[in-house]
């Protein structure tokens, strides 16, 4: 059985900084592309980040490019979200995502339950 599990939401002043983190079981870890995404009250949810299954290519939407970074460590089997220069638009529910390949353009295999990230002004 598959499970995401995110951790690292909190509440952080606007210019600030958090790091998401996010493991996964039940499937190779290294053999899948990963995201994180998100989802605002009354939005709908959107993709904020992806990395494929090694790591070598990485896609950004376009209101967080310059300011997250995501990462994978491949031994810790692991992925992060560093997020910095954070906006209260930022507040949401943050989600990671196994995808069901190596490639980002691929569908969602599994969601992680949600951490959320609160950005105060």
């Amino acid at each position: 059985q598959v499970q995401v599990v995110e951790s690292g939401g909190g509440l952080v002043q606007a210019g600030g900084s958090l790091r998401l983190s996010c493991t996964a079981s039940g499937l190779t870890f290294n053999s899948y592309a990963m995201g994180w995404f998100r989802q605002a009250p009354g939005k709908e949810r959107e993709r904020v980040a992806c990395i494929t299954w090694s790591g070598g290519n990485s896609y950004y939407g376009d209101s967080v490019k310059g300011r997250f970074t995501i990462s994978r460590d491949r031994a810790k089997k692991t992925l992060y979200l560093q997020m910095n220069s954070l906006r209260p638009e930022d507040t949401a529910m943050y989600y990671c995502a196994a995808y069901s390949a190596q490639s980002c353009s691929y569908s969602v295999l599994k969601w992680g339950q949600g951490t959320q990230v609160t950005v105060s002004s």
